[in-house]
């Protein structure tokens, strides 16, 4: 799949594209492509999202915070 981004770069992003781009003789986009898998490389894959807390109460109760159940009338 083939995408177009566009983006706006501020004064100092701008010149360190453009000493990437002189440096290592790469077009623009190139270096772009090449920062976002080096990005991609560095935060890897998320783990499994997990809600903070479930289960490490006093009540016993592991569905406490996530059960409609136990939740009706709560705040009222």
């Amino acid at each position: 799949m083939r995408a177009n981004v566009q983006a706006r770069l501020d004064r100092e992003t701008q010149d360190a594209l453009d000493a990437l781009v002189r440096r290592l003789d790469w077009s623009p986009s190139r270096v772009v492509r090449e920062s976002l898998r080096l990005m991609a490389a560095c935060y890897g894959t998320p783990s499994q999202t997990k809600v903070i807390g479930v289960g490490r109460f006093a009540s016993g109760r592991l569905d406490l915070g996530s059960n409609k159940k136990h939740l009706k009338g709560f705040g009222r």
